[in-house]
């Protein structure tokens, strides 16, 4: 690594970097990588549950609850039933280290590759799995350390620090409400593709006319233009309100 990159990040953090690296490279496995991940990413919102588990990475429950109990016994996590599963400090530190190298190839992958935005979360995933500390700190450099990644989140520092984001769900917007968007936490390619072709994305301002009833669809502005959407899409869009 250059001196110019190395000057980026301090001894202390590039050590916790770095043992964050051996212990998901070298001693995880992949699924247990993505497990991980995912309960961060869900952690940033709500309680993790074994339900909500199965339900991000496209499981059954009981495959998630068998996992959740191989990563207990690994001391990754610890799960008390009817109350959630919660990230150790050995399991927080491996999947926030995946995470900053996931959301780091989004951003070059989207803003570099010009890959679509609705498919680069899918790519990264590709690419996280093998990345080294050195090629981890060289990519932030290139590209000027962002401090999100293209769907509005948070990228970890090298300490394992993010600042939460500061919104409220899409679906708890009043109606005749206006809001800016600031993140969308969906991870499937289908439903960001969903998404993007609405343009509900980052940045974008968005407005509720009308909410139907019985958990219906909501009706929206979005950049001047008035489209539908589920209320269940609605949660993975990550809104701050506009005050009149």
């Amino acid at each position: 690594m250059s001196k110019g990159i190395a000057s980026k990040y301090n001894k202390v953090n590039h050590n916790n970097y770095y043992q964050g690296y051996l212990m998901t490279v070298r001693h995880l496995s992949e699924s247990t990588e993505m497990y991980l991940k995912a309960m961060v990413e869900l952690s940033e919102r709500d309680t993790v549950t074994v339900a909500r588990l199965a339900e991000r990475l496209s499981v059954t429950p009981v495959s998630a609850n068998e996992m959740v109990r191989r990563l207990g016994e690994q001391g990754l996590v610890s799960h008390m039933p009817y109350k959630g599963v919660n990230l150790t400090k050995k399991g927080r530190e491996a999947a926030v280290n995946v995470l900053r190298r996931q959301r780091l190839w989004e951003c070059f992958l989207h803003d570099h590759l010009k890959i679509e935005w609705a498919q680069i979360y899918e790519f990264a995933c590709s690419l996280e799995h093998a990345t080294a500390p050195e090629v981890t700190e060289a990519l932030a450099a290139f590209l000027g350390n962002p401090k999100t990644c293209p769907r509005g989140n948070p990228i970890p520092s090298t300490d394992g620090s993010f600042k939460a984001l500061e919104g409220i769900p899409l679906s708890e917007l009043g109606i005749g409400e206006k809001a800016r968007i600031l993140a969308v936490d969906a991870t499937a390619t289908d439903v960001l593709r969903y998404l993007q072709e609405r343009d509900i994305l980052p940045g974008h301002n968005v407005k509720l006319l009308e909410a139907a009833p019985l958990q219906g669809p909501l009706t929206l502005e979005v950049e001047g233009k008035v489209t539908a959407l589920g209320l269940a899409m609605a949660e993975f869009v990550v809104v701050k309100p506009i005050k009149s």
